[in-house]
């Protein structure tokens, strides 16, 4: 895996080169808001039940036979986490859009550099389309990013204004929400990123 100029860890892979869609297609909803419509107006309280053993067992030994984080992943993470403190900090929705995707980016970055393995046939893929495979339980949040990438491509080339405020904002907490399921996929502790309201950015 390349290092950045910068020394700062390793780069995630690259989503393949494309030109910005002239069309751009409404990205899917993602998992988060659609938990959020779908949720009851009063929720209730979950039901307590006293775990039987067989489950524990089942537990325990997904827990051991988790792979190791290594040290590329946990920088990829770190990376993942700068990089929702800068979209925090964007002073335009379109700033804010795109480092919020990349910091999705990197943090499915950090997944693959744990779970896949070398020596894969073909040339380079999108990151987005290798995920699925290697965790299918981030298979949605990957059609999700993928949907938007396009979207991404085309602020970086200058079409600033295709993104409204709210756009970016929940963006924004959705590559929050994405960092937190691979944190959790991966067995490290939740780490509060983002404050509970975001500054505004116009």
């Amino acid at each position: 895996m390349a290092m950045p100029p910068d020394g700062g860890g390793p780069e995630p892979p690259q989503e393949p080169h494309s030109r910005p869609m002239e069309g751009l297609q409404e990205p899917l909803i993602s998992p988060r808001q659609r938990e959020l419509q779908s949720a009851p107006d009063h929720p209730q309280a979950p039901e307590h039940s006293e775990r039987s053993d067989p489950e524990e067992a089942e537990m325990s030994a997904t827990t051991l036979a988790r792979p190791p984080v290594s040290t590329a992943a946990r920088m990829l993470l770190e990376r993942s986490r700068a990089g929702l403190l800068q979209s925090l900090d964007a002073r335009s929705p379109g700033e804010r859009y795109v480092t919020a995707h990349l910091a999705a980016l990197r943090a499915a970055a950090a997944m693959l550099a744990v779970r896949s393995r070398p020596g894969g046939r073909g040339g380079p893929r999108s990151v987005w389309e290798v995920l699925p495979r290697v965790a299918p339980e981030l298979g949605e949040w990957a059609a999700f990013f993928a949907s938007t990438a396009s979207r991404r491509a085309a602020i970086e080339a200058g079409r600033t204004d295709i993104v409204s405020p709210r756009e970016a904002e929940d963006l924004l907490r959705d590559a929050e929400a994405f960092h937190h399921l691979v944190e959790s996929a991966l067995g490290l502790p939740y780490q509060q990123v983002l404050p509970l309201t975001l500054p505004n950015c116009d």
